[in-house]
């Protein structure tokens, strides 16, 4: 038998707690995607789309009309220029794109740091190249980025960085002092920046979005990947984008056209077409804040404590006045005793440091009614 490249990866958190939901029949606010319907002028578009003839291979880099649409978003959404023909790439996911972007740029024995807790196929796709990944764990109880751990982190080896802003699983977001203290530090160790930004779009209280692309001196070294699937509700459509200077998309496109070569077209030609109002993108955060208030507000007066959510949708619960079990062990019990599945957070953790915060995840993009059941059974412990 072969040795596997891959020996610690098992079935993920999210499949193990979706399968105990679905056999005790619980509540799930567990896995990060939406319960309710899509707009069904998405669906309608898709139809349109193939009956119109869009099903055959479509171009490498993403259908033309789709890229001015992402395009014009950056312009509107962030004030950032991005050139439609040589900066913008439609992936097949935001998973795909990370992979992508560092199968681009890592080579065997190079180091790339990641900020823990993260979204768990970033250490797995540094492994699978032969890379070396450096787990730095963010601040806790605010899950922000501790830079003087950072700065230790780096050796001549390091290759990139990859950040998540808005954060999943945590919520928490980049500020602008964050943003210029990753460029000081990336300019004195020439590193390059992978930027998971799919919840660009999911923001609160005021709080602003900042991308290390909209940066000077970033924007020439920063991957920048984003997802159509978190920002209307359609993952399983699969569909992401992946935006960098002309030269990193250059290197990014030798890797995608081998990869998946190009993108599910009626889709493509249906989010351009949807996407040409452009309230369905700036509306998102607002609809979002109102389903984070709504759930921390049926949550108040019980044992569990919300720790801040600035961006994404998902909400961090601590169950430090609850119990002192481990978190998995403590998210498994919460199904069968209780009725409501959550994700536990030490998952997303290589290294044992924030392990035992005895924190979950929730998500909160799900029906008022399955929020109301996931509270109201939370509230019981």
């Amino acid at each position: 038998m072969f040795a596997s490249k891959l020996p610690n990866v098992t079935t993920t958190i999210f499949s193990v707690m979706t399968a105990l939901a679905q056999k005790a029949g619980a509540v799930n606010v567990s896995q990060g995607f939406p319960d309710y319907p899509i707009d069904p002028l998405l669906s309608e578009l898709l139809s349109k789309a193939s009956h119109g003839g869009h099903n055959q291979y479509a171009p490498m880099p993403g259908v033309g009309v789709l890229r001015d649409r992402v395009s014009q978003k950056y312009k509107l959404v962030h004030d950032i220029v991005v050139d439609a023909d040589t900066e913008v790439t439609i992936t097949p996911g935001g998973t795909s794109a990370i992979f992508c972007a560092l199968a681009a740029i890592v080579r065997p024995g190079d180091e790339v740091i990641v900020l823990e807790p993260c979204y768990d196929s970033y250490g797995p796709s540094v492994d699978v190249l032969g890379g070396v990944v450096r787990p730095v764990a963010l601040r806790v109880p605010d899950y922000t980025p501790d830079w003087d751990a950072i700065r230790d982190a780096i050796s001549e080896r390091t290759r990139c960085i990859i950040i998540n802003t808005p954060h999943n699983p945590c919520g928490s977001t980049f500020s602008a002092a964050d943003i210029d203290t990753l460029a000081e530090i990336c300019l004195q160790n020439d590193i390059m920046v992978i930027s998971d930004e799919v919840y660009e779009l999911i923001t609160f209280d005021g709080v602003r979005h900042i991308s290390p692309f909209s940066h000077p001196s970033l924007r020439d070294r920063t991957f920048v990947i984003t997802s159509f699937g978190k920002t209307f509700h359609i993952t399983g459509w699969k569909i992401g984008v992946c935006v960098a200077d002309r030269g990193l998309t250059a290197e990014f496109r030798k890797v995608h056209q081998f990869v998946s070569f190009c993108v599910n077209a009626p889709a493509q030609h249906a989010l351009a077409e949807y996407m040409a109002d452009s309230t369905r993108l700036t509306e998102l955060s607002g609809f979002f804040q109102s389903k984070r208030d709504a759930f921390r507000q049926m949550m108040e007066g019980s044992r569990w404590t919300l720790r801040p959510c600035s961006g994404s949708y998902f909400q961090l619960l601590g169950y430090e006045n609850i119990s002192d079990e481990a978190d998995i062990e403590f998210a498994r019990r919460l199904v069968e005793e209780h009725g409501v599945a959550c994700i536990p957070l030490s998952p997303f953790f290589r290294t044992t440091g924030g392990k035992n915060d005895r924190v979950l995840r929730v998500c909160f993009a799900k029906t008022d009614e399955t929020l109301r059941l996931a509270a109201e059974r939370l509230r019981s412990v």
